[in-house]
């Protein structure tokens, strides 16, 4: 319904002003100056075209504010008297931004916005403020159009102008200053000059969110990595849905794409899909979709175009497709500021914008859905280790194909025999090349050793056919006089025919065929030990399964030994044991397997300590076989171990180990689970948080490369928060958790509301309590099912704490009512129901200190003094403390009640029969100040008796007191308290009572006076 009356086109005002931005807004203002002109009012049709150009500013409507600003001028200019000094200051204050709104209106001829400008200046010197926002308003009229000498020129007049009550709040000069220098392409200097606002020294209602946005491609640029992956962080979560900072949040979209983060950067267009049709500000269009189109255009080069991207004016794009729309759109806008300029400026920076190359990869932390697989284009590829023969001289590039590819083969076989991990990859390139070998007689040696890679590979994966593949490759090898191979592909045989459930007889005598292969080897042949020996290591790995299979003591899974003590298992160990032993020196890197496999059969019979010292052992013998990557496994659960014997330094050690030997290896996962094993060990250390988050992104990224981004993942993400919130990075940690929590909701109640716990403590320190409160309460309503109320009390505890900050009255009384109820029923807990019904207490008050409200505070007040004497050790420190806080606050209440009858007192006068029944006399009030100096003096008496650590508190007690007796017209009453408590801290230790001393002085001194 559309106001007619003065009375609701006010409070249709008054809504409008704390009403969300948005278009929605800017409707209701349109309506409301409308209905002001009608009804005649010219203060309220004043008032009314100015909420309709603040409403224009907040969003990104904001080049329709020079209609309203126009006619508001006029009635300026009709009656200057009727405008009250403020409402004066505002209008000239809305000059700026109408300057501002001219420069982003290419519309307007740009003699009239010089005109503009000129009038701005005449009106600014006649009120009496000076140039300095005039220049600045110059500066980037002339940068726009090209004109660097004259913006130069003005950039410098409006630093050296003077600031007066019309400048800019410092943290907005701040942002255009650095803005400016980073057109001027100094991104270091620009950072510099945003560091006041990035280091939160100078804020307002848009900064930091401008600048941490603005400062992204600088960062990247300078290769100042982690800031740069912090800003995105907090700099997005500040701007996320804000309509007024659209080009802002098109700085974290085209970050996101040259950063190697498109998954991300799609996501946020996401959010933002709704703002992509034409804008009524050109300029911030051209901002926006500028922002959008490095990402789309960056999606098309890896092979994405046909992906849906968002809609765009109701109708579903490709990728592709939106930024053929977009692209034309905003190179037209680019080129009406060319045709009203005169330059080609607006559109050479657009070009050289949208075409910008990424700047290679840097993971964010955050959980993002992984983009397609595009066929033709691989997916993001680990790098693979260069394996150069260990005799290799000064490297040469081969002088034909044929050498290249025979140079490469003898690569893939010299990382075979040493077993490095890039093997699968050399031997999948040499697959490559050979099938582009044509008309050429291929080496059939070259070829069964493709065959037996592609073999091992499906053995690994437990494919159904890996056992025919091996015995091809094995007959294929034996054709070749390649008896050693042969045996080894034997020996395959036998584990693969284990791991497939075949009878045990049958394995057995596969391992014996295998060992007769390797026996037969010619003596000279080096590698005949090491079959032997792997035949023998074989052996004893599967003997101790096959025997329990035989006896029906396998697991349920049948994957091992049900019981681990039986006989067969004895002698499994000392098999091993000995095998260790007799090969450490010859054969390190099975000395090392065997180790590693006792080890965790140690482990498994509860004997921690033994089975860290046998992986040590197996890690060092990897190390000293020249096969560093062996160690990764053992070191990893080494370190997991020695954090569960409480021994952290030398967890960290074998984690760094695990990390540092890991070097060449390229699965994925492994590289995850090394460095999230470091980072999970660093936070035990204080100093070491943000060491342990490098290692947690790290680990999040390989993971994520590895496929396993909702489950080893969602732990990295979750530690890596953790480590940002020990560094007070509270912003950067809750956009990494709210990004992985729905998978770790995933992972069991325990860890979902653990979860959810920890995001609500966040939430709490970033100052957002609704969102908060919400999590607690999501976690309290999974933990309402634990065994006994204590979680779910705490949590709701919690919950409504945040309701109560939330200012949310009832919703937090409920709360706290319920979690008094959890309490009592798990036994008491005596200080959480204290605190409860002190904030409850509080509530109490919420709509005045007085009759009812007051006794209820009271009543609440004394049956928290209650719980407490009435503890099963009311003598408790904790407790005694618990109740001076009481007593305290008692005599605060009591404050709040005496205040607002003395209010009430002023408001009335003598007037007995206008006066509220809530009225106090003078009797009154003198009885209820004497109780809160009674409540102060108990208090400090109690924290006199509990020692040093509460100084603080009993000073603020005493101090309460000695002004409540001033107000009394006891002077020397408060002054001899004061003076006694002054003595007494002097003769303290020197730095026990530090700072307290001069407040207490400071406290005699006024009170003196």
């Amino acid at each position: 319904m559309t106001p007619t009356t003065h009375e609701e086109i006010q409070r249709g005002l008054a809504e409008n002003r704390n009403a969300p931005n948005g278009t929605a807004r800017n409707a209701h203002a349109e309506a409301l100056v409308g209905a002001a002109e009608a009804l005649g009012d010219t203060a309220l049709f004043r008032d009314a075209l100015d909420n309709l150009i603040r409403a224009y500013l907040w969003s990104s409507e904001s080049s329709k504010m020079l209609v309203p600003f126009a006619r508001l001028l006029q009635e300026y200019d009709k009656d200057p008297g009727s405008f009250a000094k403020w409402d004066a200051h505002s209008l000239f204050w809305q000059f700026k931004w109408v300057a501002s709104a001219i420069s982003d209106s290419p519309e307007i001829p740009l003699e009239s916005a010089w005109g503009w400008l000129a009038e701005m200046e005449r009106r600014y010197r006649i009120a009496g403020y000076n140039e300095r926002p005039v220049r600045k308003a110059e500066m980037w009229l002339a940068h726009s159009t090209g004109d660097d000498e004259r913006a130069d020129r003005a950039h410098r007049a409006w630093l050296a102008a003077d600031r007066d009550s019309m400048s800019d709040c410092h943290a907005c000069e701040i942002n255009s200053q650095g803005n400016y220098t980073a057109l001027r392409e100094d991104d270091a200097q620009a950072l510099e000059l945003w560091r006041p606002v990035l280091e939160g020294e100078r804020t307002c209602a848009e900064e930091p969110h401008r600048v941490l946005a603005a400062s992204l491609l600088p960062l990247l640029r300078l290769g100042r990595l982690d800031e740069a992956r912090s800003h995105h962080l907090r700099g997005y979560r500040l701007a996320r849905g804000s309509e007024s900072l659209l080009p802002s949040i098109a700085k974290h979209i085209e970050f996101c794409a040259l950063s190697g983060n498109e998954s991300r950067g799609l996501e946020i267009l996401a959010e933002h899909a709704a703002h992509l049709g034409p804008l009524a500000n050109v300029d911030d269009q051209l901002a926006f979709h500028g922002g959008i189109l490095v990402l789309l255009r960056r999606l098309k080069e890896l092979g994405h175009g046909d992906i849906p991207a968002a809609s765009y004016e109701g109708v579903p794009r490709t990728v592709s497709g939106l930024y053929e729309l977009m692209y034309a759109g905003s190179l037209a806008i680019a080129r009406r500021f060319d045709a009203r300029n005169g330059t080609t400026r607006v559109s050479d920076r657009f070009l050289a914008r949208i075409g910008a190359q990424p700047v290679g990869l840097l993971p964010l932390g955050v959980r993002s859905a992984p983009l397609p697989q595009t066929a033709g284009i691989p997916a993001a590829a680990v790098p693979v280790a260069a394996v150069p023969p260990a005799s290799a001289g000064p490297a040469t590039a081969p002088a034909t194909a044929e050498a290249a590819f025979a140079d490469l083969v003898e690569q893939a076989r010299e990382a075979r025999d040493r077993g490095h991990p890039a093997t699968d990859g050399l031997w999948a390139e040499v697959a490559v090349r050979m099938g582009g070998l044509h008309g050429e007689e291929l080496d059939p040696l070259i070829a069964a050793d493709v065959a037996d890679s592609r073999a091992l590979a499906a053995a690994r994966a437990g494919a159904p056919g890996a056992g025919g593949l091996l015995e091809a490759v094995r007959d294929r090898y034996r054709e070749l006089g390649q008896g050693q191979r042969a045996a080894l592909a034997e020996l395959r045989l036998a584990s693969v025919a284990g791991q497939d459930g075949a009878e045990p007889d049958r394995v057995r005598e596969l391992l014996a065929s295998a060992a007769r292969a390797a026996e037969a080897l010619d003596p000279d042949d080096p590698l005949r030990a090491r079959r032997i020996a792997s035949a023998e290591l074989a052996s004893i790995r599967i003997e101790p399964h096959l025997r329990s299979r035989e006896t029906g003591h396998e697991h349920a899974d049948g994957h091992g030994p049900e019981h681990d003590h039986g006989p067969e298992h004895d002698h499994g160990q000392r098999a091993l044991a000995a095998f260790a032993e007799a090969h450490a020196q010859t054969l390190p890197d099975l000395a090392a397997d065997a180790e590693e496999l006792l080890g965790r059969i140690t482990l498994s019979q509860g004997d921690p300590q033994q089975a860290a010292a046998l992986l040590g052992s197996a890690a060092q013998h990897a190390a000293d076989a020249g096969r560093p990557w062996q160690a990764v496994d053992p070191l990893v659960l080494r370190a997991g171990l020695l954090m569960s014997l409480g021994q952290p330094e030398e967890a960290e050690a074998a984690a760094r180990s695990a990390v540092e030997s890991a070097v060449e290896i390229v699965d994925a996962e492994v590289q995850g689970t090394a460095r999230l094993t470091l980072a999970d060990t660093l936070m035990w250390r204080a100093d070491a948080a943000a060491e342990a988050a490098e290692h947690a992104l790290t680990a999040a990224h390989w993971f994520d490369q590895a496929g396993l981004s909702s489950l080893n993942g969602a732990q990295a993400r979750l530690l890596l928060a953790r480590a940002y919130a020990r560094q007070d990075r509270y912003s950067d940690a809750a956009e990494v958790l709210q990004s992985t929590l729905p998978d770790l909701l995933e992972h069991g109640d325990l860890q979902a509301v653990s979860a959810r716990r920890f995001l609500g403590e966040l939430l709490r320190q970033l100052n957002e309590p609704r969102a908060a409160a919400e999590q607690f309460l999501l976690a309290a309503e999974v933990a309402k099912d634990w065994n006994g109320p204590q979680p779910q009390a705490d949590l709701a505890h919690s919950a409504a704490d945040q309701l109560s900050a939330a200012q949310l009255p009832e919703e937090a009384i409920a709360a706290y009512e319920r979690t008094l109820e959890l309490y009592r029923a798990n036994g008491g807990a005596p200080v959480a129901e204290v605190r409860i019904l002190r904030s409850l207490a509080w509530l109490a008050l919420r709509e005045g200190a007085f009759g009812a409200s007051v006794a209820r505070a009271r009543f609440l007040m004394d049956e928290a003094a209650g719980v407490l004497t009435a503890a099963a050790d009311p003598g408790d420190p904790g407790l005694r403390a618990e109740l001076a806080r009481t007593w305290h606050q008692l005599a605060q209440v009591l404050d709040r009640q005496v205040t607002a009858a003395e209010h009430l007192e002023d408001e009335y006068g003598e007037d007995e029969d206008a006066q509220p029944s809530e009225r106090l006399d003078a009797a009154e009030l003198r009885i209820l100040r004497l109780e809160e100096i009674d409540l102060c003096e108990r208090a400090a008496a109690v924290y006199a008796e509990l020692g040093p650590e509460h100084l603080d508190d009993r000073l603020q007690c005493e101090q309460y007191a000695a002004w409540t007796e001033q107000e009394l017209g006891h002077d020397e009453a408060g002054v001899a308290r004061m003076s006694a408590l002054v003595d007494e801290l002097r003769a303290l230790p020197e730095g026990l009572a530090e700072g307290l001393l001069e407040r207490a002085e400071y406290t005699l001194e006024r009170l003196s006076s």
